[in-house]
């Protein structure tokens, strides 16, 4: 098992201590001798963290390390989602390879655990959710993976898009999916009855993205809201995007985040800088659980956006108008402890007894680490040190 001394360390910027790791777990914090045989690193008296957690992305969408593609499109939803499914095979874009590149660039840059949405539709089958699976098992050890059955084409405008989710999560795919019910479907009705059905079925949690706006975005977050209430889906529900609560509509938003607190709905934002997001300083006022994620990086959406969450943690920080260090500390909350509360992680953080899933940070105080962004010095994945200098263990494919 990975038993490892990590040396001269501080827990989120506290004091300097060693922390012990036997078995892949943490044993305690203090000042300790090395057992024998036991591995010695030192952390030369930077930052450790919890392991970065990039809670909404998607693997199997990336172009990196790929030739570069020419985008003259329109950024219009349909058209790009359209574009996509009907051409990432002749672009080459490989779901395994492709969410291998981005996954170990996550996990070189401090991350120990993903949420991946990945394409389902009666185009590709399951093909992209096989290829991401099999990064996942390659990479076990290095960076866990949770997979999301991503209707990005839709639901009801798909057809045979429902049995391609069943099978998906009896396959294994730990959540279900959904995208903009009125938007994508143009039936929010048909598509959250069917989302709730099949989440029921398989006992697994919902993640719909809801780039919908405004009034629009609220009328179908109340839709979701009843259906959680009645299928008894309290806390198992997630909202990614929900640039609804971007509004300027100061009460309306109010009377939203309050339902949603009240279900413990989940908030999962990218701080996308082309769209009204949700204010995480108010969802952290009213106490709900907001992860954060990458997104797509990289891909035929758009050019933009790197494999490390310390860079996406300032774009949100940004985005939401932070300057204060309180602030910015709370903004590598909801890339790291936000992130694992939305996905239920068990044995996350820095307590004894836990898994040993933690990364250095540069810097004299949390907030200088969210805003330099410096490389990380060492990555440990429970108890293995998995990267060090901004270098993964396990090459790019």
């Amino acid at each position: 098992m990975n038993n490892l001394l990590l040396r001269n360390v501080r827990p989120m910027a506290g004091e300097t201590c060693d922390i012990l790791i036997r078995d892949g777990k943490i044993a305690g914090f203090g000042t300790f001798e090395a057992e024998p045989g036991m591995a010695v690193e030192d952390g030369s008296n930077a930052i450790v963290a919890p392991g970065l957690i990039d809670a909404h992305t998607h693997l199997d969408k990336t172009t990196w390390g790929m030739p570069w593609h020419v985008n003259n499109r329109a950024a219009v939803l349909r058209e790009r989602i359209d574009f996509e499914r009907e051409h990432r095979l002749e672009i080459g874009i490989d779901p395994h390879r492709q969410s291998m590149r981005h996954a170990i660039g996550l996990a070189a840059h401090g991350a120990s655990h993903i949420r991946s949405h990945v394409d389902i539709d009666p185009t590709h089958g399951l093909r992209l959710v096989e290829g991401v699976w099999e990064t996942r098992e390659k990479l076990d050890g290095i960076i866990d993976i949770e997979i999301v059955a991503f209707p990005q084409s839709g639901v009801m405008v798909m057809p045979g898009t429902v049995e391609l989710l069943d099978e998906a999560l009896r396959q294994g795919c730990e959540v279900l999916g959904g995208i903009d019910p009125c938007g994508i479907d143009r039936d929010p009705k048909g598509q959250l009855d069917i989302l709730f059905a099949l989440a029921t079925k398989h006992g697994v949690p919902i993640d719909i993205h809801l780039h919908e706006a405004g009034e629009l975005g609220a009328f179908t977050m109340e839709m979701m809201f009843e259906r959680i209430r009645a299928n008894g889906m309290q806390g198992k529900v997630a909202i990614s995007h929900a640039f609804a609560l971007g509004m300027n509509d100061y009460l309306r938003v109010g009377k939203l985040i309050d339902e949603i607190a009240k279900l413990d709905v989940a908030i999962l934002t990218t701080g996308a800088p082309s769209a009204a997001v949700p204010s995480i300083m108010r969802l952290k006022e009213a106490g709900v659980r907001v992860g954060g994620g990458c997104d797509g990086i990289r891909d035929t959406w758009g050019p933009w956006g790197h494999p490390d969450m310390l860079d996406r943690a300032q774009v949100i920080g940004m985005k939401n108008g932070l300057r204060s260090d309180r602030d910015l500390e709370h903004v590598l909350h909801i890339v790291s402890q936000g992130g694992a509360d939305v996905m239920e992680l068990k044995n996350y953080g820095l307590k004894v007894g836990n898994d040993a899933d933690f990364t250095l940070l540069a810097g004299q105080t949390l907030a200088h680490a969210v805003v330099d962004i410096a490389t990380r010095p060492l990555v440990v994945k429970r108890g293995r040190v998995v990267a060090r200098q901004g270098q993964a263990v396990v090459e790019m494919p």
